[in-house]
């Protein structure tokens, strides 16, 4: 049988929704970017759901705030032996110090920092974080240009950000699309899925019904991808 999902936007926060054969509605909150997600009994509708997220609303702001703050402690140095991932892959930094232009490589389960000696861990984090952006700019011309013959739809304008919340966002008006800088360390097929759910939303502003059954007839395995995206590791990645 399949399970039932929604998607709630409640002051501001994105909840996503499964109703299951459960007696009691839980609510959690995950790393690293406190994703909201509600597993509810059948029995109740999305008001009901709505009505006790609302009555958590606060232990839910607490919960976020405290990984955000834990994400903030857990900044890399940027020092050779650390983990960073790569669209999906685990990699190990590993920092090579010479003279010329700073530069990222990889490798095969490496990846290769090249900078001149002295470059503080600030710049080198300044370095990733443009290498990562730069990562996106090249992958997703052709997914979005993919999607707008299959939709047949046209995106005017995207853009690469960070984003603390947030894997994409869509200006309906201005038919903007924004794309969390953190996507590059996902899997590609995350990458894909965002760029559908966006797109999504020029035909459908909110997260109901009608946006489900368009994403199931636009991309029948976006709930996998969804919690790929949302169940590995970003921001927290493992020393070891």
């Amino acid at each position: 049988m399949s399970t039932a999902s929604a998607h709630l936007t409640i002051r501001g926060i994105d909840i996503d929704v499964v109703y299951k054969n459960i007696k009691n509605l839980h609510i959690g909150v995950y790393p690293p970017m406190g994703r909201v997600r509600v597993a509810a009994p059948e029995r109740l509708d999305d008001d009901q759901v709505r009505l006790a997220v609302i009555q958590r609303l606060s232990w839910i702001k607490r919960q976020r705030e405290q990984l955000q703050s834990t994400q903030r402690q857990s900044e890399r140095e940027m020092l050779t032996g650390e983990s960073h991932y790569v669209w999906g892959n685990r990699h190990r930094l590993k920092v090579i110090e010479r003279p010329g232009r700073a530069h990222f490589e990889v490798d095969s389960d490496r990846l290769l920092l090249y900078v001149p000696a002295g470059t503080s861990g600030e710049c080198r984090r300044e370095l990733l974080d443009r290498w990562y952006r730069e990562q996106l700019r090249q992958a997703l011309p052709h997914l979005i240009a993919k999607w707008e013959r299959r939709l047949d739809l046209s995106v005017p304008r995207w853009s690469v950000r960070r984003m603390k919340t947030k894997w994409g966002s869509c200006n309906r008006e201005s038919r903007h699309i924004w794309f969390n800088v953190e996507l590059a360390k996902k899997h590609p097929d995350c990458l894909e899925y965002i760029v559908v759910h966006e797109m999504t939303h020029y035909l459908e502003r909110k997260h109901g019904d009608r946006f489900t059954k368009l994403m199931d007839g636009f991309m029948p395995d976006w709930r996998n991808r969804r919690d790929q995206l949302n169940d590995t590791p970003l921001g927290h990645e493992e020393w070891k």
